[in-house]
C-alpha cells in the first residue's frame, strides 16, 4: 500500500513536468537550467508531500509555488539572458561576426518538450520569444508576479500564497512590471498575441527561397523594418536592405546547398538550418531560425548560431546532402510536396 501511494504521488507530480518546465523557462530563459530546476522542484515536492494541504491550494498552484521559489533562488545575483538587440545599437551587415561567449544568451524552447498537444495549450501561453526576452528586463520578483498573474492567470491571492507579501504588493509589482515592458517597446498585449495565421505559409516560402539561395525572393518576404539577430554574435541588423546584404554575405561565405528543416519553437514556426560541408559531402548543423510574422511579412528573425541547440530539438548534427529539388516541387512544412 505504501509503495502504491508513493507511485501515485510520483505520477501525479510527474503530470505537471511540462507545465513546470515552461514556467521555469519563462523565468530563466534557458531550457537547460529550467530542466535542472524542474528536477529540484519535484524533489522538494516529494520531500514535502506530508506538508501539502489540498484545502489551501491545488497541486498545480503548490508545485508552481515551489518552482517559483526555486527559480528566484537561482536568479539571485545572476545576469539576465538577453538577445543582441537588448545590448547595443543595430550594426552593419559587413561587421565582423565575433561570438560573445561570455554572455548567457537567451535560448529557444522546443515545443516538443510540452508533451501531449492536447494538454499543451496552457503551457504554450507566454512562450513567444519576444515575451520571454522582454521578461528578462524585469527584476526577478516582478518577473515572477507578471508570469503568475498574466501567463498562468493566477489570482492575486494565489500569488501571495506563492511569493508572500500582500495583495497590494502583488498588484503594485504587476503594475511596475507592465510599465517596464511598455517602456521597452511593445505592450504586453502585443507580446501575448498568437502567431500570425499565415506564419507557416510565409516561413514555408522562406525555406524554399533559402534553399534555392534566392536572395531577391527572400527579401520580398521581409518587412521594411525587419530585424535580424544572431546570438552568440552580438551584432544585430535592422531593415530589409541590411538583411538582404547579410544574406548575400552568408551565401558568399558558406556557399549554396543549405538544407532547412521545419521545427516548432516558442509556439512559433522555426527552421533548423544545415550548412554545406564540402569536406564531408554532407550538411552540418548551423543555426535555429525563429520568426515573427505580421501581415504576411517577416518582422523579426532570431538566428541562434549554436549547433549544440540541435540536441534540444532531437535533431542530428549532420545530414546527407540531397539532390536538388526541381523547380515547382518544394517540400511543405508538413513534410509533403507541392507542385
Amino acid at each position: 500500500m505504501v509503495e502504491a501511494a508513493a507511485q501515485d504521488r510520483d505520477e501525479r507530480y510527474e503530470a505537471y513536468r511540462a507545465d513546470l518546465l515552461a514556467h521555469c523557462y519563462r523565468m530563466l530563459g534557458s531550457v537547460d537550467e529550467a530542466e535542472d530546476l524542474v528536477q529540484e522542484t519535484l524533489l522538494r515536492a516529494w520531500r514535502a508531500t506530508d506538508r501539502y494541504d489540498p484545502q489551501l491550494s491545488s497541486p498545480r498552484t503548490w508545485l508552481h509555488r515551489i518552482a517559483t521559489n526555486v527559480c528566484l533562488t537561482a536568479l539571485a545575483g545572476r545576469a539576465r539572458r538577453p538577445l543582441p538587440s537588448g545590448l547595443d545599437p543595430a550594426g552593419d551587415p559587413e561587421a565582423p561576426l565575433l561570438p560573445r561567449l561570455d554572455i548567457p544568451w537567451l535560448q529557444p524552447f522546443p515545443d516538443s518538450r510540452l508533451g501531449d498537444p492536447a494538454d499543451a495549450v496552457e503551457q504554450r501561453a507566454g512562450l513567444r520569444l519576444a515575451l520571454v526576452a522582454a521578461l528578462q528586463l524585469l527584476p526577478a520578483r516582478q518577473r515572477a508576479v507578471l508570469v503568475l498573474r498574466e501567463v498562468l492567470q493566477l489570482s492575486a491571492v494565489e500569488v501571495t500564497q506563492i511569493l508572500g507579501g500582500s495583495v497590494a504588493s502583488v498588484n503594485s509589482g504587476l503594475q511596475r512590471a507592465r510599465a517596464t515592458l511598455r517602456a521597452a517597446g511593445p505592450t504586453l498585449e502585443e507580446l501575448r498575441e498568437p502567431a500570425d495565421p499565415d506564419e507557416r505559409a510565409v516561413v514555408e516560402r522562406y525555406l524554399a527561397a533559402f534553399e534555392a539561395a534566392d536572395v531577391p525572393g527572400l527579401a520580398r518576404l521581409l518587412a521594411d523594418d525587419v530585424v535580424l539577430e544572431m546570438p552568440p554574435v552580438a551584432l544585430w541588423l535592422a531593415g530589409r536592405s541590411h538583411y538582404q546584404r547579410f544574406l548575400e554575405r552568408v551565401f558568399g561565405m558558406r556557399g549554396t546547398g543549405w538544407h532547412l528543416l521545419p521545427v516548432a519553437a516558442n509556439s512559433s514556426t522555426a527552421l533548423a538550418a544545415y550548412a554545406p560541408d564540402p569536406d564531408t559531402g554532407r550538411v552540418r548543423a548551423h543555426s535555429l531560425q525563429l520568426f515573427s510574422v505580421t501581415d504576411g511579412l517577416i518582422r523579426r528573425c532570431v538566428t541562434f548560431v549554436d549547433p549544440a541547440l540541435f540536441g534540444l530539438f532531437g535533431l542530428p548534427p549532420t545530414l546527407p546532402c540531397r539532390a536538388p529539388v526541381r523547380q515547382g516541387h518544394r517540400p511543405t512544412m508538413d513534410g509533403g510536396a507541392r507542385e
